[in-house]
């Protein structure tokens, strides 16, 4: 919704094929002022432009660009603009559980505003893509990776341990039923469960071993799949879906991120 200087967007990720959904906001705001309210979620955003203040906690808070604000489930809070120009925010809004994966315990932020320029980048740049296009799998190996170094970062919560045992087997275990399954992916939590691991700890396996997530990982073994379709003299709208990517415009974007050519260019330039 656009009105003025006033617009908020809201997308819906899911976490993994018939996974937990995730919602997305993106907001900008001149004058709106929120009533008093509460999330039965965590509120995680990062402030991209202006500033806002927070009545939070009996007390007011304010945030700038760069920004990271976590408030707690079921605790109210308002906001608005803090200088004539207004705010910008980008907010997610994860169950308590899903921010205590890599966590001992669900996590308590004492302070709800964060300065860490590097996951805030992070976050950000997630939100950003998964609110172009909400893959499932992107979202699944992204959030909660994100979520947890939130968590043991800047919450009372203690780490859980990270020493996966036998992380080079998951992690090709993980692989080939991704590549076995690339039109329609299994959840990392399902595979998890089958391997007798958290989420988070499946996460680091593969990410240690591989030097890359999931689906990073499984966007490059569609590329290359991509490739040899293009070869043969398939055109790029055909090849998306041949190889299970959500439209043409997902594969260009991982195709010239990879190979630094758009399918179009690299299909005309082998058939030339």
């Amino acid at each position: 919704m656009r009105t003025g200087r006033e617009e908020t967007h809201w997308t819906r990720a899911t976490l993994g094929r018939d996974g937990h959904p995730l919602d997305l906001l993106t907001a900008r705001f001149e004058n709106h002022r929120y009533a008093p309210h509460a999330h039965d979620e965590y509120t995680v955003g990062v402030c991209v432009g202006g500033a806002e203040f927070i009545d939070y906690r009996g007390g007011r808070i304010h945030t700038g660009p760069g920004s990271i604000v976590v408030l707690a489930p079921g605790e109210a809070h308002t906001g608005g603009p803090a200088i004539p120009d207004g705010y910008a925010y980008r907010a997610l809004y994860p169950q308590p559980a899903l921010l205590a994966e890599g966590t001992r315990t669900v996590p308590h932020f004492r302070d709800p505003v964060i300065d860490d320029p590097e996951l805030a980048a992070a976050l950000r740049a997630a939100h950003t893509d998964l609110s172009a296009c909400p893959d499932p799998l992107e979202a699944e190996s992204r959030i909660p990776w994100l979520l947890t170094a939130l968590a043991c970062r800047h919450s009372t919560a203690r780490p859980a341990p990270d020493t996966i045992p036998g992380a080079g087997t998951v992690a090709r275990t993980v692989r080939d039923r991704l590549a076995d399954e690339l039109l329609s992916p299994p959840s990392l939590a399902d595979l998890a469960a089958d391997l007798g691991l958290s989420r988070y700890q499946l996460l680091r396996a593969f990410r240690t071993t591989m030097g890359m997530p999931p689906y990073a990982w499984l966007a490059q073994h569609r590329v290359n799949r991509a490739r040899g379709l293009l070869e043969r003299g398939l055109r790029p709208a055909e090849v998306a879906s041949l190889v299970g990517f959500a439209d043409q415009a997902h594969l260009t974007r991982w195709f010239r991120r990879v190979l630094g050519v758009t399918p179009a260019a690299y299909r005309a330039s082998v058939w030339s």
